[in-house]
């Protein structure tokens, strides 16, 4: 799943690529914030945003302006903030949240959608910005930036976790799905692992589902069943669902391979003590990751996208050997000598993933709310393809797991 920790960054770089050719002039553009929220409680968001801004060249009143504007908790005055920041003819709105989202929409009224790449192709910024919007389309978000929508990528990076922390579990995901599971158990629920789902067929109160489950096969009936396969699988089988294809088809799952290395010792302190985010555009694998603030030599080499999809199919030691090569592109040579054990998965080649997480093809808006729409109140949809706030994260999957359950059991 995506790391949502760039979110002040990525609004910032949105927002710098939304300046107009005239506004990257001597005056500097200026820039349209409105919340439901006071701006008070929104400030280490905004830090977060003006930091990210900095980052990009722009500084609040040296060659930048911010208009802002709060609801202050009613959202009843939300359409007419955005229609007086229409009016004062700002260069783009940044907003804090889905309701001030659609109000900034209704104020500005909304062109076509296009591809990211065809979004960065005529805009006149510099040439190191739309390096750095592709790199993070293709790692953050696991898309291609010629079938991305432009429209979907800018509702994600403007959303309402402007500069919002998102801690992960310490040791790991594993203690949150042991939780989980314990809990199913405890309720009186039968809790099959590694059952797998061949067959299955319904009607409305009614379904059928056959697979195996330890090397026998087994059937089960229930009125109602949640379905929570990853799109790839959606998209490709064996289970089909003929009611869901125009919403698969505005949708895509992105590659993503990851290998995770741990060395003899963490080389990468000395050169760059406390950074646990590292960058190379130029090499197979474009991003590395420590475990700061635990301190360990641990290396987690990630890329999404088309970098992905040339790696894709590779196999264990080609990886390894892929991420081990652009380790020492940006840290030198000896990397190769301290790695003591490496782990690698490319998702796109799971047969029970075929992909990292989905992404919005260009005219695709909705798709996400379409594919979890329920069939014949028997039918359920989850998964993070079907969550439209938090797609691509593990937050959004148990999110959309809770909306699911909700509804079949209402």
């Amino acid at each position: 799943m995506k790391k949502k920790i760039f979110s002040g960054a990525l609004v910032a770089l949105l927002v710098a690529l939304s300046f107009p050719a005239r506004a990257q002039q001597q005056k500097g553009p200026r820039i349209g914030f409105i919340s439901t929220a006071s701006l008070s409680a929104l400030a280490s968001r905004l830090d977060a945003f003006r930091q990210g801004l900095r980052d990009l060249g722009y500084v609040e009143g040296r060659n930048l302006a911010i208009e802002y504007r709060s609801a202050e908790g009613n959202i009843d005055r939300l359409s007419e903030l955005a229609a007086e920041l229409v009016r004062i003819k700002i260069d783009c709105i940044v907003t804090a949240g889905a309701a001030p989202t659609r109000a900034a929409k209704q104020a500005t009224g909304l062109e076509r959608d296009v591809s990211v790449a065809a979004f960065l192709a005529r805009l006149r910024v510099p040439a190191k910005t739309k390096d750095f919007a592709r790199m993070m389309v293709e790692g953050f978000d696991a898309a291609d930036p010629r079938r991305a929508s432009m429209r979907s990528i800018a509702e994600e990076w403007g959303g309402g976790e402007l500069g919002a922390s998102q801690p992960r579990p310490q040791g790991g995901y594993g203690a949150l799905l042991e939780w989980l599971a314990n809990a199913v158990v405890a309720s009186g629920a039968q809790l099959r692992l590694g059952a797998v789902v061949t067959r299955l067929q319904w009607r409305a109160g009614a379904v059928n589902l056959g697979g195996s489950f330890l090397g026998e096969r087994f059937t089960a009936r229930a009125k109602r069943v949640i379905v929570t396969l990853p799109l790839g699988l959606l998209q490709k089988g064996p289970l089909v669902f003929p009611q869901k294809r125009a919403a698969l088809a505005k949708l895509a799952s992105g590659p993503v391979v990851r290998v995770a290395m741990r060395f003899h010792r963490p080389f990468w302190q000395k050169r760059a003590p406390g950074v646990a985010f590292f960058h190379n555009p130029a090499a197979p694998f474009p991003t590395f990751w420590t475990p700061l603030p635990l301190r360990a030599p641990l290396l987690t080499a990630w890329a999404g996208g088309p970098k992905a999809a040339r790696l894709t199919g590779s196999g264990t030691r080609k990886l390894v050997d892929a991420a081990l090569a652009s380790v020492e592109a940006m840290f030198g040579q000896g990397a190769r000598a301290l790695l003591s054990a490496a782990y690698a998965h490319d998702w796109m080649h799971d047969p029970f993933a075929r992909g990292g997480y989905s992404y919005v093809l260009v005219g695709g808006m909705g798709a996400r709310e379409e594919l979890a729409a329920p069939l014949a109140d028997t039918v359920f949809f989850a998964g993070e393809a079907t969550e439209s706030e938090e797609p691509g994260t593990v937050a959004g999957a148990i999110r959309s797991g809770q909306r699911a359950a909700r509804e079949a059991l209402s």
